[in-house]
């Protein structure tokens, strides 16, 4: 009786470990998928975790493993089973009937800007003893744009205060002939040719034409990413694209053409970043999925090549908003050249607390040249 209880149990053993090694896998999917296509740093969203066993052998025991970008922070009961190291690996166990569907809606946070891509979810199976040694794969294609944070509002007006007080100063000095607002009493600095002489001939004094400027923007934001010190000033860099994002939105609001230009490199296609917005129609979006993906660890070339790829635009009457941390030995003879041609620079730094009185008294003494200190505190 022993002898055939053993043999049952045996060949019981063998047809299930037979059945499961050739059918465990069949029927049997996982997709996986992050509920929004973006959000911005910090905020919080969801990723939602299906397994589907389609056949009549259920599954006492599978493990599904997915790896993500490491700075994605999982929530509640979603931190089970999760381990930060180069990436966020995440692993869920689940155990499925014959026909069943499961599933699970994971919440966590995006701590920090980046694209967070999900490209395979491996598949570790049990069989009705437990014992491991099955594996499967199933590719994904699931991806989450995590934007740059956004500068608190009232920050970024002034910035924008500061932006539209040059381009209003420089519009003064080039009244636009299209825009005729009145007639005035002659003045010795008129041009003849602003002379009105029927309505001179009225008054029995010279009168001439006067005009307004209008307020159409010339402005390029040149993001500067380079970090070529041993020493790394990760969070400088970081908060100058949040600079970038944010007065970008401002400017789109405004209506304002422009461009942005960066030496920040885009791994996917290993190129910098360059961004048009003609009169704020420019998608946004495609700029913050840009500044998204740039990696700051990348080898970039300095904003001096920037500024030279500028000059030779021949650009006149133009403003450009440079956004870097960067103060180099070449970079006030550039700046002198980028001046020419009635040309204005803001220059916006991030810099630390404990640096603003250095770098005040140690700027460059360039005539159009506005220096604008960033104070970053974390």
């Amino acid at each position: 009786m022993l002898l055939l209880l053993l043999l049952g149990v045996f060949l019981l053993w063998t047809l299930s470990k037979f059945f499961y090694i050739k059918y465990w896998s069949e029927g049997l999917s996982v997709s996986v998928e992050f509920q929004d296509l973006s959000i911005y740093e910090g905020e919080s969203s969801s990723m939602k975790e299906t397994v589907i066993n389609d056949k009549y052998l259920p599954l006492p025991a599978i493990e599904v493993r997915l790896a993500t970008n490491r700075n994605l922070k999982f929530l509640k009961d979603a931190q089970v089973n999760t381990n930060a190291s180069d990436q966020c690996y995440k692993r869920d166990v689940f155990s499925l009937l014959f026909h069943q569907k499961i599933q699970r809606t994971l919440p966590f946070t995006a701590q920090k800007r980046g694209l967070y891509e999900i490209t395979d979810a491996s598949v570790f199976g049990f069989d009705f003893l437990f014992r491991p040694g099955y594996f499967c794969h199933f590719p994904q294609d699931t991806k989450l744009y995590v934007y740059p944070k956004q500068i608190d509002t009232r920050r970024i007006n002034l910035l924008y205060q500061a932006i539209t007080g040059m381009i209003l100063s420089k519009n003064r000095l080039h009244p636009d002939p299209f825009e005729f607002s009145g007639i005035r009493d002659y003045r010795k600095e008129d041009p003849i040719r602003q002379i009105n002489w029927k309505a001179s001939a009225r008054c029995g004094e010279l009168m001439v034409n006067q005009y307004d400027s209008t307020t159409s923007a010339s402005l390029t934001i040149l993001l500067d990413l380079t970090d070529a010190l041993i020493y790394k000033y990760e969070d400088l860099l970081e908060e100058s694209i949040r600079i970038t994002s944010s007065l970008s939105h401002r400017l789109v609001s405004q209506k304002i053409t422009f461009d942005v230009i960066s030496n920040g490199i885009i791994p996917s296609t290993k190129e910098t970043l360059s961004c048009h917005f003609p009169a704020g129609a420019g998608k946004i979006a495609d700029l913050n999925q840009s500044l998204s993906c740039i990696d700051t660890t990348a080898e970039t070339a300095s904003i001096d090549t920037l500024i030279e790829n500028e000059l030779t635009s021949g650009k006149n009457g133009h403003t450009y908003i440079v956004i870097s941390k960067n103060k180099t030995a070449t970079q006030e003879g550039k700046f002198a050249s980028l001046l020419k041609n009635g040309n204005s620079i803001l220059w916006v730094m991030p810099m630390y607390g404990s640096e603003l009185t250095t770098y005040k008294n140690d700027i460059f003494n360039l005539p159009q040249l506005t220096f604008l200190p960033w104070e970053t505190t974390f």
